[in-house]
């Protein structure tokens, strides 16, 4: 068993860094009346004329308890992509770190580490879609920081084999950053169960997907209370505001909806898959544990602007490696699959 040490991850600038203490941060509301002269805000209520609370803490109890970890292990960010970010500008120093991506994969790590100055070294999936570990390895180095595994993987659609991430935890001293965007759609149990077992390991999550809150913009990313308190140390000091905090509040709540969602999400997939077979252009459907399916065509281009002729857009694919002309289609509504369907076949 490698032997993990955070301190030896974390920049130097931000090892010494005294965070910026909002008014928020310093005094914290027991719920008692009080008369808030502290924050400069406009005193007139209008139900979000005061600051939002910066560390998210009634939000934060709901999803520590449904998750079944602490609310220390949670950080809240706007959306994923300020989560990632802050990531890397934790832990890679710019001009001097690396990180490990695995294409075909989400785009937004590689922008992110140009964003911040940090190499990508690439290690293309297999072409099973599997990540090939004895590559990561060998590509590994002292100053690789983080490895990045979507889980399911955007595009592909398939989850990756537990051995082989179980391996990169046991094997790699930095932190193996686990997004995983569309762990609801999949029978897998989610890495948060392991969360106690590797101190290296990172969670992202969303409310994007199953949650169905895509426009109010929140992330989140589950660690241990070591790299959560490091994390909040960058953050910006209201970076989840009230609306947002209100919003998923409600939808967090209502985990009965939310389940009734996924099943018909997952049936409607069940039904696209199985059409998708049956199209005469459609080559291979590609077995996938996420809201979407990744299928390869005769001709992405093409179909892709027929169906766009149509109404329907979808996701062309074809220039990301191992996914030369394949499309990715997003499971919708029963109305809005019938569709699809229909225009499928009846191109030409």
């Amino acid at each position: 068993m490698k032997m993990f040490d955070l301190n030896n991850l974390i920049r130097q600038n931000v090892k010494g860094l005294k965070p910026y203490s909002s008014a928020r941060d310093e005094y914290v509301s027991d719920g008692s009346e009080m008369i808030f002269l502290d924050a400069n805000e406009n005193p007139f209520q209008n139900g979000v004329n005061r600051y939002p609370d910066p560390q998210q803490r009634s939000l934060k109890s709901v999803l520590a308890q449904q998750k079944g970890i602490r609310q220390e292990n949670i950080l809240l960010g706007n959306g994923s992509d300020e989560v990632l970010d802050l990531l890397f500008r934790t832990f890679c120093e710019p001009n001097a770190d690396n990180i490990i991506t695995l294409p075909p994969t989400y785009g937004m790590y590689k922008v992110l580490a140009d964003i911040n100055v940090v190499e990508n070294r690439e290690v293309l999936l297999m072409d099973n879609f599997q990540p090939d570990v004895v590559s990561i390895l060998k590509n590994l180095d002292t100053s690789t920081k983080m490895v990045f595994l979507c889980n399911p993987n955007n595009p592909t659609g398939n989850s990756f084999h537990i051995s082989k991430i179980e391996k990169l935890l046991s094997s790699f001293k930095g932190l193996v950053v686990i997004d995983e965007a569309y762990i609801d759609f999949s029978s897998d149990e989610s890495w948060v169960s392991k969360l106690s077992e590797h101190p290296n390991l990172v969670v992202t999550q969303t409310l994007s997907k199953a949650y169905g809150m895509a426009g109010i913009r929140l992330g989140i990313c589950i660690a241990s209370e070591e790299i959560i308190s490091v994390l909040n140390k960058i953050k910006p000091p209201y970076n989840v505001n009230e609306l947002t905090q209100q919003r998923a509040m409600e939808r967090v709540l209502n985990r009965e909806e939310i389940n009734k969602e996924v099943e018909n999400i997952l049936e409607e997939r069940r039904v696209l898959e199985q059409t998708l077979k049956t199209i005469q252009f459609v080559e291979q459907v590609y077995p996938t544990d996420a809201n979407f399916i990744l299928a390869r065509v005769d001709d992405a281009s093409l179909r892709y602007g027929q169906l766009l002729e149509k109404g329907i857009v979808i996701r062309n694919r074809t220039t990301q490696p191992l996914c030369e002309n394949t499309l990715r289609f997003t499971v919708g509504t029963h109305k809005e699959n019938e569709f699809l369907i229909k225009a499928l076949k009846e191109l030409p």
